[in-house]
């Protein structure tokens, strides 16, 4: 064999160049291919701004196990890669850039600043990119794509006019979510909702006409009264009957505004009187419109006061509510605060406290969209892995309001809206501005300000990609789409929109599978983030223990839809894994060197043990595979693991050994053959999982091959199912475990070599321990193994262990020598005796008692109870012995 495997497992020096060979021999790349089924994952665009952390390394590397699995299986195998452009994310990135060059992006304009953004996008929006590619991502790199690109961008002006044209998208004033830091509208996926302590300030509104008469609301924001329009009532309650549809003062102002009565009002809570502020309200803008009430927006972009607020105008919110509650006081009306903790929206990107407020916005009519997504989940045309995540999308959808699809932002796609310069008239158009108003023929129009929201274009992602919406080969093969990873906390924001966007536009949904995965946390469970200091770089891990490692560390235990937790250890032990398949592959090869190993080998040449091996390799391919076909990605790897430490390694290549350093061994041919065809057949089922080292050992094993990657998956085969024989080596493992079981219990050492009797009243139990003679001698430390019937002959201080239909003998006197061992235990004796005055002295001194912490008393309890039972297993060891 004229390549050598490296002595030591580095993967630095490894990771690097396979991928390159990867990369250049064009393995990733897919093709439509009428002969081959087609096999789909589109990846979650990666932000531009985004660089690798842990949750995008699980999410990766789970998409890369699947499209290496399927690729090896032969299908046409595409995993679709991209970036998203991120539109909040990258606006700030390059907003700050120009501050600390000196420069307002409001100076410069909308045109000047775009130039800025794309030049930023092509030095930073491949970073991640090249991070996913040291994990080892197999992803089609020519094909990559960004959801701004020419196609993508032409795919979101085709929507958002067809669905224009259908009614589906309108422009209104409705209340929407605010962010006054990032001065855009947020869509209600974006605003994260959190706990925080604040108080409830319970305020006198006087009726109007009754002198002393008061209504008493309680209410988490004061400073929106400056914008209430009524108080609201239950219909059904009797306290306020009466005053349902009189007037009230509403306190700083000079407005009187009406009590009316709405079933939203909950008697129970607060005082059953609640202030109703449709423009600063998601509740109150709907009773707003039950009721006609007018809309007063009192806020700037920026969340102070408008000029509406009086002598409060120009005030930062919460100055405002400050000085409001300050003035409530003086003038008798503030009754009292009450200390309330409470959900407040904050946008997920700035953390900002969100402000609800009526503007005209773009948004999408979801009904119909949202009626078809929950059929094509009833139907099965989308199913959820694990089926639990069902019932999250279902709500999301049985629940959903019309989407906000604007933004007060310049990066992302502008809105293909055009205004008449002369009469206003608003045209909605593909391909730039018309050539003239419809209405009055000028020719001059003005675009729309605002941009769309990001997840307008990624929910396009699955077929935008494909090419559509020109009917391309890649569009017909391979969509739709066959599974979408993704982690749980993203259901609502994307795999939604593009069910229902998919359906929409093509017909079907994007995909057949969404498989869910949970997050990966720290040691001690938590989340990970930047304000705990506790996120894990996975390129620090993969630059101290290789991509391999990383990869095998976040696929053990992981089980779909639930979290993980990532220790520093489990990377060790995963690293250590790769070290021991390495040095059994050295070992294995340097004996291949030795002699010539046939293409194939027949049944009636292999021994019981190759029978036994190859049948659970076989039996691992089959198992492994249903496993990978349903998901179940972490009980996989975990059998894969199991076979190579202990059935490949510690069995099958120890029970050989003897038949590889025997010479005149007629089976030597057949042990080497069995070595090398599980070994290649292990490889294969591992490498989605570590694909680094399975192409370096593979490829040195088998020269004549061009890669693992484009090998066959290993099938199960009925001529490799050799039953009986899995059957006999499974005994006669039950039998040396026994043996060393008894051996570490005596505490007899390796080198000690002692005779072993296996009794058995069964023949066909008495023939396979015959067969199975030469394994005693490495595995179970045997100087003979004596195989017979009874009893007779075997003395009766012989150590025995039972196993199934056999009983396992050893003579005592071979195990341990008598003397030595007396000898020992009577020094141990006079230890123990000695540790036993010590500290029944210490518990009968009444000082030491009385003065000593606690804990220590319990420590010196704790070694009394033990050195007890110590003392009476070495006395009865002694006697045993003495007899």
């Amino acid at each position: 064999m004229s390549k050598e495997l490296a002595k030591t497992y580095d993967p630095k020096g490894l990771e690097d160049r396979l991928y390159q060979k990867w990369v250049d021999n064009g393995y990733f790349h897919a093709k439509v291919n009428p002969d081959k089924k087609p096999f789909t994952i589109v990846m979650p665009p990666p932000n531009v701004t985004g660089q690798l952390h842990m949750g995008h390394a699980l999410d990766n590397t789970m998409q890369d196990i699947l499209i290496r699995y399927k690729r090896m299986q032969g299908y046409e195998a595409l995993w679709q890669p991209g970036t998203d452009h991120a539109a909040i994310a990258t606006e700030v990135k390059v907003t700050n850039m120009l501050k600390e060059k000196g420069i307002d992006k409001h100076e410069i304009g909308r045109d000047a600043f775009m130039k800025y953004a794309w030049e930023w996008k092509e030095e930073y929006g491949s970073r991640i990119i090249n991070q996913l590619k040291k994990l080892g991502a197999s992803a089609d790199w020519e094909r990559e794509r960004f959801t701004m690109d020419e196609g993508c961008s032409e795919a979101v002006e085709e929507v958002f006019v067809k669905l224009y044209k259908k009614g589906w998208i309108y422009k209104g004033s409705r209340i929407i979510n605010w962010c006054p830091v990032c001065q855009t509208s947020l869509s209600d996926a974006e605003v994260e909702h959190e706990d925080q302590d604040g108080f409830f300030w319970h305020i006198n509104y006087p009726v109007v006409g009754e002198e002393g008469r008061f209504v008493e609301i309680a209410t988490t924001r004061p400073e929106t009264l400056l914008g209430d329009t009524a108080v609201a009532v239950n219909p059904t309650d009797e306290r306020y009957t009466d005053i349902v549809g009189k007037m009230l003062k509403l306190p700083l102002t000079d407005r009187e505004i009406p009590v009316i009565a709405d079933e939203y009002v909950d008697k129970e809570f607060g005082t059953g009187c609640v202030k109703i502020t449709p423009a600063h309200d998601p509740n109150d803008f709907e009773v707003g419109k039950r009721h006609n009430l007018a809309e007063i927006n009192i806020l700037n972009d920026d969340a102070t006061i408008n000029e509406l607020g009086g002598k409060y105008a120009g005030m930062d919110r919460y100055e405002a509510r400050k000085a409001m509650v300050k003035d409530l006081d003086e003038l008798g009306l503030l009754v009292k605060v009450v200390p309330h903790s409470h959900a407040v929206g904050t946008h997920d990107r700035c953390h900002t406290t969100v402000e609800p407020m009526v503007k005209p916005q773009w948004f999408v009519k979801m009904s119909d969209m949202a009626k078809a997504s929950i059929k094509a989940l009833e139907d099965g045309e989308l199913t959820f892995v694990p089926e639990r995540f069902d019932k999250t999308y279902l709500h999301w959808l049985e629940n959903i309001k019309d989407w906000c699809i604007s933004r007060q932002l310049w990066w992302g796609h502008r809105i293909p809206a055009y205004y008449c310069d002369d009469c206003g008239e608003m045209v909605v158009n593909k391909g730039g501005a018309p050539e003239k108003c419809p209405k009055c023929g000028c020719t001059h129009f003005k675009q729309d300000e605002d941009s769309l929201d990001t997840w307008f274009s990624s929910a396009l992602w699955p077929f935008s990609t494909l090419g559509w919406p020109h009917n391309t080969p890649e569009m017909n093969y391979f969509y739709p789409t066959d599974v979408l990873v993704t982690g749980y906390d993203i259901i609502f924001f994307w795999v939604i929109r593009m069910v229902f966007s998919g359906l929409e536009q093509t017909g079907k949904a994007p995909f057949h599978h969404v498989l869910i995965h949970g997050l990966v946390r720290d040691s001690q469970g938590r989340k990970m983030s930047k304000s705990l200091g506790n996120g894990i770089d996975p390129l620090e891990v993969i630059d101290k223990y290789g991509a391999d490692a990383l990869r095998l560390t976040l696929m053990t235990g992981n089980a779909p839809g639930n979290d993980m937790r990532f220790y520093w250890e489990r990377v060790e032990s995963s690293r250590n894994f790769a070290n021991k398949i390495w040095n059994a592959s050295r070992f294995i090869m340097m004996n291949l060197e030795k002699a010539e190993v046939p293409q194939d080998m027949p049944a009636d040449q292999l021994t019981q043990a190759d029978k036994w091996i190859l049948s659970k390799v076989n039996s691992l391919a089959k198992d492994v595979t249903e496993n990978m076909d349903k998901f179940e990605l972490g009980i996989a790897v975990q059998k894969v693991y199991d076979f190579i430490w202990e059935e490949f390694c510690d069995w099958y290549i120890e029970m050989v050994k003897p038949r590889l350093y025997n010479d005149e061994d007629t089976t030597k041919a057949a042990a080497l053959w069995t070595l090398k065809t599980v070994l290649g057949n292990a490889l294969k089922l591992l490498h989605p999982f570590m694909p680094f080292v399975t192409e370096e050992i593979f490829c040195t094993l088998n020269p004549q091959e061009e890669s693992i990657m484009i090998s066959a998956w290993p099938e199960y085969t009925g001529s490799w199912n050799f039953e009986a024989d899995e059957t006999a080596v499974e005994t006669i493992k039950e039998a040396v475990r026994a043996i060393r079981n008894v051996r570490t219990g005596m505490n007899v050492p390796p080198s000690k070599k002692a005779k072993v009797y296996v009794v058995s009243e069964n023949e066909a139990v008495r023939n396979i321990f015959e067969n199975g003679k030469v394994f005693f001698a490495t595995l179970g430390y045997a100087s003979e193994v004596l195989i017979q019937a009874n009893k007779a002959g075997i003395a009766d201080d012989a150590v025995s262990a039972v196993i199934h239909e056999a009983v396992i003998y050893m003579p005592f006197a071979e195990l341990v020598d008598i003397e030595k061992e007396i000898e020992r235990l009577k020094k141990e004796e006079q230890r123990l005796t000695k540790e036993l005055a010590r500290v029944n002295g210490m518990l009968s001194n009444e000082k030491f008692v009385s003065k000593a912490p606690a804990a220590k008393i319990e420590e010196e309890k704790g070694k009394l109870a033990k050195y007890t039972d110590m003392m009476a297993q070495v006395k009865e060891r002694l006697a045993q012995l003495c007899k």
